[in-house]
């Protein structure tokens, strides 16, 4: 269990570092397409160690339900735009706090696709989720621009994904999903890339070896995790996320959050720990969806 948790960490840990390499190549200039390209070629080379052992190579494409497996590849090709877009244009802190409205936006989904019920136990935790949102973000007081939609629509398109795996449950093997999800973002990210391929620098190239290195042995921290320890033990440690989000924002980018986001960024936490909590609880999400990341947090 011990080993699992920690893999677990680790796992964000690398997850948070390829998400600030993307938001530095967006500052460097390189286009989005090119950097998400770059990033998922560069950490699909790290799938032959992702893919356990007990699924043979030969049944990577052998799916049961193909359309959702498609479905969920989609969504998490809307993520990872979305998501880096928030990254290029927001401080790491905010767009996370943004992107950890996925619990929240999963839970009021679940309602009319799959018919789940809502108390009011989870309908306060998602209001005092918003509530965290708005110290972090304050509108009315800060400028509102595309960079906050595209994180909102990031958080949207992960629920989406986690709802979709839900749906699949235990049904077709993590190979299958990594497999499909990665060709889908290479086909898509590399033909919009075509249209405005920028020659990288050395210093784009080794980010960009980074940020794809590290997203793809996240996937093998996870691939750990979920094995050492049961996923309701595994989630909870994506909140990581907002700890590294503020280190790497204060020394990489002078992103330094004030004493008011610090508390919405609490409140967001407790919400997405009591949400993810409680779902298990009523319906036994772990036991049915596969912990891969949703391109979001």
């Amino acid at each position: 269990m011990l080993r699992g948790v920690a893999a677990a960490f680790l796992a964000y840990a690398l997850f948070s570092g390829s998400d600030a390499t993307v938001k530095a190549l967006g500052a460097s200039g390189l286009p989005l397409f090119e950097i998400l390209f770059f990033n998922v070629l560069v950490s699909f080379a790290t799938f032959g160690f992702a893919k356990p052992a007990s699924e043979p190579w030969g049944h990577t494409f052998r799916m049961q339900r193909p359309r959702l497996v498609f479905a969920r590849a989609i969504f998490g090709a809307m993520g990872s735009l979305t998501g880096a877009y928030a990254f290029t244009t927001l401080p790491l802190a905010e767009a996370y706090s943004l992107l950890f409205l996925l619990p929240a936006f999963a839970t009021m989904l679940a309602i009319p696709t799959l018919g789940d019920h809502v108390g009011w136990r989870r309908s306060l935790a998602i209001a005092i989720g918003f509530a965290g949102v708005l110290l972090v973000v304050r509108p009315g007081f800060r400028e509102l621009h595309l960079g906050h939609l595209s994180a909102a629509l990031c958080a949207v398109a992960g629920a989406l994904a986690m709802i979709t795996l839900r749906t699949l449950g235990p049904t077709e093997r993590r190979t299958s999903l990594l497999a499909i999800l990665y060709l889908t973002n290479l086909t898509v990210f590399g033909g919009f890339m075509a249209f405005d391929f920028h020659v990288p620098t050395l210093y784009q190239i080794a980010l960009s070896l980074v940020g794809g290195l590290c997203a793809g042995f996240g996937q093998i921290a996870m691939l750990v995790a979920t094995h050492n320890a049961p996923p309701n033990r595994v989630a909870p440690a994506q909140y990581s996320q907002m700890i590294w989000a503020v280190v790497f924002g204060a020394v990489f980018f002078g992103e330094v959050p004030d004493a008011v986001a610090f508390g919405g960024m609490a409140l967001i936490a407790l919400s997405g720990l009591f949400t993810l909590f409680r779902e298990e609880q009523l319906y036994g999400w772990s036991r049915r969806v596969l912990l891969l990341r949703n391109n979001g947090p």
